[in-house]
């Protein structure tokens, strides 16, 4: 428990520092486009110790939102969705059952496709909402915002920053389909780098990369459904063709919430940076358990 209380001291003062220098000088300003739900309660903590350091933050969320709330830390600025809060919270629970239920891999691949699918529609008219509310985004162009500090795995932020030109800071877990590795161009070797559901570890027999694979197919399918909307989002809003690749793309810094002590090493290029222990909560270890765990 010591150990992860320290680790989780050393990342946090490690992000800190890379936010810190968006202004050398006097603390900058940020604009914070941020994904609801768990992400979230990962933001909060480093958005309290920014503000503390003398940055101006600024959080553009949705009207409907799980966790996302107004403090004194930051100035909130909200649009109106098409969905309410019932229809949310209804079709989230029923994504988190369909993920965490047991099955086939077929049987598995149906329902987080079914279930991703009834989010990500609520999700593309919430970012259209945002993108076409004239107000809101004349503000954000009067701004004067260093940076966009964003969760990529869905591009409304990276969309924003593209429009705004501004550099992108990510803060994520990881993006479906292997896109960050695309987009970082990092290497992704289906003989090294298990792949979704298949509970593979990073050592293989020849059958199992063969299946490994094969099993990675679908997810250029589940890819297309999930950000083709935003391709034709971005386009449209921005007047020119892109991609997500393109969006991705001009991630300055992509700070990984992943630890290789629990998830399996991977190859990363040099704006990649693990920052797996913002994820352990702080807690006030009682004195015995430091002793033990010392000794041990």
């Amino acid at each position: 428990m010591a150990l992860v209380f320290s680790a989780h001291l050393q990342v946090t003062t490690t992000l800190v520092l890379l936010l810190s220098m968006l202004s050398v000088a006097a603390g900058g300003k940020l604009l914070v486009v941020w994904l609801d739900g768990s992400p979230w309660l990962s933001m909060r903590e480093v958005l309290d110790i920014l503000r503390q350091k003398g940055h101006e933050i600024v959080v553009v969320a949705p009207e409907v939102s799980l966790h996302i709330k107004p403090t004194k830390n930051f100035v909130m600025k909200t649009y109106p969705t098409p969905y309410t809060q019932e229809e949310m919270e209804e079709n989230l629970q029923a994504f988190l059952r369909d993920v965490l239920q047991e099955g086939s891999f077929l049987e598995r691949f149906l329902k987080l496709y079914q279930g991703m699918k009834r989010l990500s529609d609520l999700v593309i008219s919430s970012c259209t909402r945002l993108l076409y509310n004239k107000e809101l985004v004349r503000y954000l162009e009067e701004g004067g915002f260093d940076a966009v500090l964003t969760d990529p795995v869905l591009p409304c932020g990276p969309i924003l920053a593209e429009h705004l030109s501004i550099p992108s800071v990510f803060f994520l877990r990881g993006i479906p389909c292997g896109l960050d590795f695309e987009a970082t161009q990092c290497p992704n070797p289906p003989s090294y780098v298990p792949r979704a559901f298949t509970d593979f570890t990073d050592h293989m027999n020849f059958f199992q990369r063969v299946k490994n694979l094969i099993l990675d197919i679908p997810n250029y399918f589940l890819c297309d459904f999930v950000f083709q909307p935003y391709v034709k989002l971005a386009s449209e809003f921005l007047q020119r063709d892109v991609t997500v690749q393109d969006l991705l793309h001009q991630g300055s810094v992509w700070l990984m919430r992943l630890d290789f002590v629990l998830d399996y090493p991977r190859p990363l290029m040099p704006n990649m940076i693990l920052i797996g222990g913002i994820n352990c909560a702080h807690k006030k270890l009682p004195q015995q358990d430091l002793i033990d765990g010392a000794a041990r």
